[in-house]
């Protein structure tokens, strides 16, 4: 099985090994900063897949996209996470919103517009876990 999907698609069987590889021995934080890399990715491939037309690609990354910040959205911790948490879930509900839109154009910018914004959060989260 895994022959045959590495002979189709050698790229994405490297990438969900390599993720795979990733996640097993991640913390919740660094899970965390893995999700928001791989939502990045997915957004600017599916900008990609607008741009040339390849519709299987955009729409593929736009469902991964979609199921990463629902992924995001579940982990928040309203309990301990107070105002952070509630600011959090709307900007997911925003972003998944503005993905679903732009998945119905062909225009790329709105899923770079979203994965420029993802990305500072992303970045700001590698920061602070890094302090």
């Amino acid at each position: 099985m895994y022959a045959t999907a590495l002979l189709r698609d050698p790229a994405t069987m490297y990438r969900q090994v390599d993720v795979a590889g990733r996640t097993a021995t991640a913390d919740g934080p660094a899970l965390v900063q893995l999700l928001y890399e791989e939502l990045v990715a997915a957004l600017r491939a599916a900008a990609w897949g607008a741009e040339q037309s390849r519709h299987a690609i955009r729409s593929e990354r736009v469902t991964r996209a979609i199921a990463i910040l629902f992924a995001l959205e579940a982990g928040l911790d309203h309990d301990r996470g107070g105002d952070v948490s509630a600011t959090l879930a709307r900007l997911y509900a925003g972003a998944r919103r503005q993905v679903v839109e732009a998945s119905i154009d062909s225009d790329p910018r709105p899923f770079r517009e979203v994965a420029d914004t993802l990305e500072d959060i992303g970045r700001a989260w590698r920061t602070a876990r890094s302090s």
